[in-house]
């Protein structure tokens, strides 16, 4: 599989980041069109896990990392329901493993993005610009969310 890189990731934070409204709109609905099974399930765990606030980072990282696998120039085939079913026992058996040991190499390796599961260890972690930072909570749930999504993501890579 191919990997995301630093500069794709930085590519899609400036393009991301400098949208309006409307255009971020008509990305997010674009994204959404492609990968509609990808996007009910994380947008559930805002449900889930009843934190409102989850719902609209979601969004914002799901246009972010889908917009970083499309500026690295990879493809991605639609990702169904049988995907992620097949994902949650390993990945959840991963992620208990991984709180644990708090062994950054051992989620690198599974979602297999290191650069993306490295982004997203340091927007969880970080104060924004303006000094704000996460909750606990919210930062682990996001985490937790995006890790799945990079990781699905990766496996729906179709060779162009």
């Amino acid at each position: 599989m191919s990997q995301v890189t630093i500069k794709s990731i930085e590519k899609a934070i400036e393009h991301v980041d400098h949208l309006d409204d409307d255009a971020l709109e008509a990305l997010s609905e674009r994204y959404a069109l492609a990968q509609p099974d990808l996007l009910d399930y994380i947008m559930s765990a805002s449900t889930e896990y009843e934190n409102d606030e989850l719902e609209g980072l979601l969004i914002y990282y799901f246009c972010l990392i889908m917009s970083s696998f499309e500026m690295e120039g990879l493809n991605l085939r639609p990702i169904v329901e049988a995907d992620i079913d097949e994902m949650q026992d390993p990945y959840f058996e991963m992620l208990d493993s991984y709180f644990e040991s708090e062994d950054e190499e051992e989620l690198e390796s599974f979602c297999d993005q290191p650069y993306l599961a490295q982004f997203m260890a340091i927007e969880v972690s970080t104060d924004d610009e303006d000094g704000s930072s996460l909750s606990e909570e919210t930062s682990s749930q996001l985490f937790i969310v995006t890790i799945g999504m990079i990781s699905l993501l990766n496996r729906a890579q179709i060779n162009a």
